[in-house]
């Protein structure tokens, strides 16, 4: 559920995507320009069922899946542009990830798979292969993270939330254990090998697989 105003907007409701910016700015004025601030963007639009904007539907050549993801090219273009017309470009870390792969089981009415796709990966949501654990991670910092760099080193989402404490200058709590760390100095060449030396991957109770990444 999105809130503008207190008022309660439904969770497929193209303003979800449209009204994202105005976390940035509210027409022309810059709303948070010159204070810190966390915008969260969770896209309903390519979770199944998969749903898009009236204004994409047909748009793509790959059904409801490629009008879905073009809708969400679409809104997080608009943040960007926001950012960089606010000039916030070199003040604002962007991170674009997902919580797991396409749901490949996932079959519409006419009996089409209709849960996204994978690409080369194999396997899906709740599968233990890389179409089901492997996620994207786009980062964008200008002047912070140099562009077009690739980093074939294993990450979590779970580094998400030490990363963003350490950069407003808090501390993680100490009474409890954190399996994330933070991304920065991976990101910024300080460290070549990631922090992350195993990954467990649960489905539920039950563990369905483990990365090790060696140490030499």
């Amino acid at each position: 559920m999105y809130l503008r105003s207190l008022v309660p907007m439904a969770l497929c409701s193209p303003l979800c995507c449209k009204q994202g910016p105005a976390a940035i700015a509210d027409g022309n004025k810059a709303v948070n320009k010159d204070r810190p601030f966390l915008l969260l963007v969770s896209y309903v639009q390519v979770h199944t069922a998969l749903y898009a904007s009236q204004s994409f539907i047909g748009k793509s050549h790959h059904g409801i899946y490629g009008d879905a993801t073009e809708e969400v090219d679409w809104s997080v273009g608009n943040l960007l542009n926001e950012l960089d017309k606010n000039n916030l470009q070199n003040r604002t870390l962007v991170y674009f990830t997902s919580d797991n792969g396409a749901h490949l089981e996932e079959i519409s009415a006419s009996g089409e798979v209709h849960g996204g796709c994978n690409g080369i990966f194999k396997g899906g949501k709740s599968t233990s292969w890389e179409g089901g654990i492997r996620v994207p991670g786009l980062l964008r910092w200008s002047g912070v993270l140099k562009a077009a760099t690739v980093i074939n080193e294993p990450t979590s989402n779970m580094d998400i939330f030490p990363t963003v404490v350490k950069l407003a200058d808090a501390s993680v709590p100490q009474d409890r254990i954190i399996d994330g760390h933070d991304l920065m100095p991976l990101m910024q060449g300080e460290r070549v090998i990631s922090e992350h030396e195993f990954l467990f991957h649960y489905c539920n109770a039950y563990l369905n697989a483990v990365r090790w990444n060696p140490r030499n």
